[in-house]
C-alpha cells in the first residue's frame, strides 16, 4: 500500500513550504510506513541553513517522520479520524548522525509501538542511501482541528 501527495493531503493539513513528505510507502495499516522526501536546493530554508554548505535543519527532519506518522495514523482511524488533526506530543532520544542536503532521497521509517486511539508513539529513523542519518521516539495525539 503507497499514498502519492493527493492522498498525503487529504490525511494531514500541512501544505507548503511545511509539507515536508512526497509519498509514504511500505504501509502497514496501522502499524508502520515509510516516508519519502526528495530533498532539493530549491528548499525554503537552504538559502540560510547554510548559504556556503545547504544543511537540512534537524527540526524539520524529524518534522518529516512526525508527518509520516501522522498519515500513518490518520488512514488506520479512517472516519474516527475525520476533521481531527495529528499534534506532535514529544521527541525522546533524538540522534543526528549525518547531514542531509540537497539532492538526497530522505526515507523515514515509523513504527508504532503505542497507539490505536488518542496517543500514539512511534520508534522513528530516516535514512539516505541506506546510511542512519536521523532516529527518534515520537509521542503524538489525534485532537480537534
Amino acid at each position: 500500500m503507497a499514498f502519492d501527495i493527493q492522498k498525503i493531503m487529504e490525511s494531514i493539513p500541512h501544505r507548503y513550504p511545511f509539507l515536508l513528505v512526497d509519498k509514504v510507502v511500505d504501509v502497514v495499516p496501522g502499524e508502520s510506513a515509510t516516508g519519502i522526501k526528495n530533498v532539493t536546493i530549491n528548499e525554503p530554508f537552504f538559502p540560510g541553513h547554510f548559504p556556503q554548505k545547504p544543511v537540512m535543519p534537524g527540526v524539520l527532519i524529524l518534522e518529516a517522520m512526525a508527518q509520516t506518522a501522522g498519515v500513518l495514523a490518520i488512514d488506520f482511524l479512517g472516519e474516527e479520524a475525520r476533521g481531527k488533526v495529528v499534534y506532535f506530543m514529544g521527541i525522546d532520544g533524538a540522534k543526528f548522525r549525518k547531514p542531509v542536503g540537497p539532492g538526497d532521497r530522505l526515507e523515514m521509517k515509523v513504527v508504532k509501538t503505542r497507539g490505536g486511539g488518542a496517543v500514539w508513539k512511534f520508534d522513528a529513523q530516516a535514512f539516505v542511501d541506506g546510511e542512519l542519518v536521523t532516529e527518534a521516539k515520537l509521542t503524538a495525539m489525534l485532537g480537534a482541528s
